[in-house]
Order: C-alpha cells, then structure tokens, then sequence
C-alpha cells in the first residue's frame, strides 16, 4: 500500500509502530520507542516518501505573484544603482507585500 506524508502523519503512534514493523530497513530500527514525529520522517525515508508538509496557496496565483516579484527585484536594483530612493523605497515595500500576500494565502 502506498502511503504518502499527509497520510502518515494523521495516523497515531501504534499504527505507525504496525507499518514500521513490515517495513525492513534501516531507518525503522528501534521504532517500538520512538516518538512519533521521527517515527514519520523514518517511514517516510524507508519508502522514499518526500517527508515535508506542502503547502496549499488559495485564492492566488503563486506563480504570477512569483513572477512580479522577479520584476520588481530587477526595478529594485535599477533603483539602487540610480540611487533613487524614493523609487527604491516604493518597490521595496511592492516586494513585501507580494510576500505577505503569499504568506497569508499559504493554508
């Protein structure tokens, strides 16, 4: 059966300690006492499962947010060598608030 993170880390301890105990790798020795945080990450490296939390973005577009602030770093760097601050300053705070607007769109 193929498990995949999500799965995994929604499970408790005993049914993680169950799955182990089939799996015969190295990374599993010793899970009857591990806790259950390492117990995951073990399974996930004896399976070849990617071991990280992704990320869902709702509501934008990751990509084109990405792409804008590519341009903007380019404007950013025409500021500096310009040494128009009060352009720099505008597309600093540009910058920072497409970040934040990923970050607060990440579920």
């Amino acid at each position: 059966m193929a498990h995949t993170y999500e799965e995994l880390a929604a499970k408790n301890v005993t049914e993680l300690r169950e799955i182990a105990k089939g799996i015969d790798h190295e990374a599993v020795h010793g899970s009857s006492t591990m806790h259950k945080e390492p117990l995951v990450k073990a399974i996930c490296s004896a399976l070849g499962i990617d071991a990280r939390a992704h990320h869902r973005v709702a509501g934008i577009n990751k990509r084109e947010v990405k792409a804008k602030i590519r341009a903007l770093r380019a404007k950013r760097d025409e500021a500096i060598r310009a040494r128009d601050s009060k352009q720099l300053k505008f597309v600093r705070r540009r910058i920072h608030h497409l970040k934040r607007m990923i970050h607060k769109a990440t579920v």
